[in-house]
């Protein structure tokens, strides 16, 4: 019978070393599980550093997750620090790729930030409560007057308790090798508080993870964070041309640090 423990351990590197596909879905469902460890860890050290749900809980978290890129066979190359020495509130857009952003995220993230996340994170068992403990702001994407009001909130806890916020305004992962076009609630949020947005790209996943292909190697993510565009004296009438100029600026640092060329923005085929 003991013998029977020796086939998975030799079984394991050898499809490592043999098959794309297992590697694929070893790393996935190890990142996943890992996560849901750490986040398992996390929960106590939180409640005991502020008693409960509250923004000063990213730093454990961000101190806990960081070693796990390491474990993926991932690295990140930062440009334009300088651009988060921006004192007060202030909104952060990324593009969106896959659930590894919040590697890089967590890679950079500034002290008393927090995310805008999606509804259904909550319920993501051990994650999903330590992102509630992490001060994460939850929307209903369904919902658009939901959204809307949750972002007016959003802004007033902005100023009142002098927070940044981390937004994806694709609103929805994205491996199409170009940018999705942005929705409209992280360019209200910050006219709303006449705080500033720093743009930030993550350069293409596609040279070491396909989500289609099953592939999944070791690879580098170039993380460029780009100068913070104004906001003060904006109305409401300034968000869309705010939100174009917030794309065209991504778009091409994003097609910069990925060294490609745009791919059709055609509808997509599932």
């Amino acid at each position: 019978m003991d013998a029977l423990w020796v086939i998975p351990l030799l079984l394991v590197p050898l499809l490592m070393w043999t098959s794309s596909t297992f590697v694929f879905y070893f790393k996935k469902c190890f990142y996943v599980a890992w996560m849901m460890v750490l986040a398992l860890v996390a929960i106590p050290l939180c409640i005991l550093k502020s008693g409960g749900r509250d923004i000063e809980n990213m730093r454990i978290i961000r101190i806990l997750v960081r070693h796990v890129k390491y474990f993926l066979g991932l690295r990140f190359e930062v440009s334009g620090w300088e651009h988060l020495q921006t004192e007060g509130p202030y909104v952060i857009i990324s593009n969106h790729q896959s659930s590894l952003d919040v590697l890089g995220l967590m890679e950079i993230l500034p002290d008393r930030c927090t995310m805008i996340a999606k509804k259904e994170l909550i319920y993501a068992g051990t994650v999903g409560l330590i992102c509630w403990l992490g001060g994460i702001v939850f929307i209903n994407r369904k919902k658009t007057s939901d959204a809307k009001s949750v972002m007016a909130d959003a802004a007033k806890t902005m100023l009142d308790d002098q927070i940044r916020l981390w937004v994806f305004p694709e609103g929805t992962r994205n491996q199409k090798g170009d940018l999705l076009p942005f929705k409209k609630g992280a360019f209200h949020l910050a006219v709303q508080a006449q705080a500033p947005i720093i743009p930030i790209v993550f350069s293409s996943y596609s040279n070491f993870y396909l989500r289609k292909e099953k592939q999944f190697k070791s690879g580098t993510i170039r993380l460029k964070i780009l100068p913070k565009i104004e906001t003060k004296g904006m109305t409401s009438d300034d968000v869309s041309s705010l939100s174009d100029k917030s794309f065209n600026v991504m778009r091409s640092a994003f097609l910069d640090v990925s060294g490609s060329v745009p791919q059709s923005n055609g509808p997509s085929r599932h």
